[in-house]
This record gives structure tokens, C-alpha cells and sequence, in this order.
């Protein structure tokens, strides 16, 4: 895990204890022929694989089928690439793929912009509901799925996930302008995830300030921050880069219905 930080930082936070188990998540560990560990799948709610070799995917491919099937495959694109043509057969075709998911990550020395400070903040509960809403918006618009259908059970991860000071947001005047929240971290990196800048707030500006506040904060604890993007969203790409993001490695994810 920690040769490929970036690409492997959730898997190294279920390694350290970072992610609570499910009732059915479970770690499968591959070695080759001469003890040496050459792989590893974590099998849950979505599948996610390290692999060195051919061989290695081809092993985790078996293990697929005693589990029940996940909603996603995320990973290392050739990882993932790799897993699916050993299981496309057999396995239920994937609703949406994400074929190129750019790796971005960022280090306190990189971040390029230097605009005003803004009053960006750890989330608090009474946020909780403004928060899942907007990110029920955007996993609508990008997942095909509403959360919302089960929403107290999503409201309270929210709630959750506030009470461990992983949500950032920036409201001004009871109006949300923008949020993300801190998921798997490591030693070497903390992984940004549900970035948003609502669709009525955006062309401000917003988006580059509060990222920046949210980098400049986290960076007294993180050694780095990292996520992944859809390629397809350039404004997000532009967005990543212009503050200092340096591209490092790309994921793919199948979502299955």
C-alpha cells in the first residue's frame, strides 16, 4: 500500500483501523509463490483491488464470486480494467463506468493561491441537513441515484461524519456556497471527496477560495490531500490545477445497478 500511496490510500485506511467494519466487508490478501504480498481486495458496499500482476487480479477475480455483489468496482484504472475482463462474463454489466478518473494530489509547498481568506469552517450538526441535501444533489447527478430515498439512514451518516470533523463548509447568510468532505487518510495523504459548489453559486469564484482555505487548515495536520475527478469535468480539472494540484495516477470505477 504505502509503494502507491495515492492509489491505495483506501485501502491502507481499512489496513490501519480507519474504516469501521460492515456486516459483511472483508479483506482478501494475495501472495505469490514465494510468501510476498502481490495484492489486495477489500470486498463491501464497492470492491476495491491492488494488484502487481496478472495473476494477482486473476485470483481476486475468484474470491468475487463467494461475496455478494458490490454497487461499485473503484481503483487503480489497470487494476480495474484488469478485474473486469476476468469477471465480464459472468458478472452483471455495469450501469455507469467511469472509465478515466484523474488522481490529483496536493502538498502544502504546491498550493498556488493565495486569495482571501474566507470563512470556511469545520460543519456543525445543525448543518447536517443542508449538507445531505446538496450532496444528495450531487451523487443524483453523478451516480444516477437519489440517497434521499432512505433519508434518515443518510442524514445520519452525515451527522456522523460531522461529530469526527470531516465536513467543511462555507455558508453565508443561511446559503450554502460550498462543501467536501475529508474521507480515507493516511500518513502520507487525506482523500477529498464531495466537493460541490452548488449550480447557483457557481461562477463566483467561490470554489477557489474555499478549497484553498480548506488546503490551507488541513495541511497543519495532512502531509498532503488528494482525490479523483471525472475527466470529463473540466471546470473541476481547471479548478484542481490552478490551485497547485499535480496529476498522479488514474482510477476507474464501474457502478452496478
Amino acid at each position: 500500500m504505502a509503494r502507491r500511496p495515492y492509489d491505495n490510500v483506501f485501502l491502507q485506511w481499512v489496513l490501519e483501523g480507519g474504516h469501521g467494519p460492515g456486516t459483511s466487508d472483508e479483506l482478501v490478501l494475495s501472495r505469490d509463490a514465494r510468501g510476498s504480498v502481490n495484492g489486495l481486495a477489500y470486498f463491501g458496499a464497492q470492491l476495491v483491488v491492488a494488484a502487481d500482476d496478472e495473476n494477482t487480479v486473476d485470483a481476486l477475480a475468484v474470491e468475487l464470486r463467494k461475496h455478494r455483489e458490490p454497487r461499485s468496482f473503484v481503483g487503480p484504472k489497470e487494476a480495474v480494467d484488469a478485474l473486469w475482463q476476468c469477471v465480464r462474463e459472468w458478472h452483471p454489466q455495469p450501469s455507469i463506468v467511469r472509465a478515466v478518473q484523474p488522481v490529483y494530489a496536493l502538498t502544502p509547498e504546491a498550493l498556488r493561491y493565495a486569495g482571501a481568506d474566507v470563512g470556511v469552517r469545520r460543519a456543525r450538526d445543525e448543518d447536517a441537513a443542508v449538507i445531505a441535501d446538496h450532496s444528495a444533489r450531487m451523487i443524483l447527478g453523478e451516480l444516477g441515484y437519489d440517497p434521499r430515498a432512505n433519508r434518515h439512514a443518510f442524514t445520519s451518516a452525515v451527522r456522523r461524519a460531522i461529530a469526527l470533523g470531516l465536513w467543511w463548509v462555507w455558508i453565508v447568510d443561511g446559503r450554502l456556497r460550498f462543501q467536501l468532505n475529508v474521507g480515507p487518510r493516511t500518513e502520507s495523504t487525506a482523500q477529498l471527496q464531495g466537493v460541490w459548489t452548488p449550480p447557483e453559486q457557481r461562477r463566483n469564484g467561490y470554489a477557489a477560495l474555499a478549497l484553498a482555505g480548506v488546503a490551507r487548515r488541513l495541511f497543519a495536520t495532512e502531509a498532503s490531500l488528494s482525490l479523483y475527478v471525472n475527466d470529463f469535468n473540466t471546470p473541476a480539472i481547471s479548478l484542481y490545477e490552478r490551485l497547485g494540484f499535480s496529476r498522479v495516477g488514474t482510477f476507474s470505477t464501474l457502478l452496478f445497478p
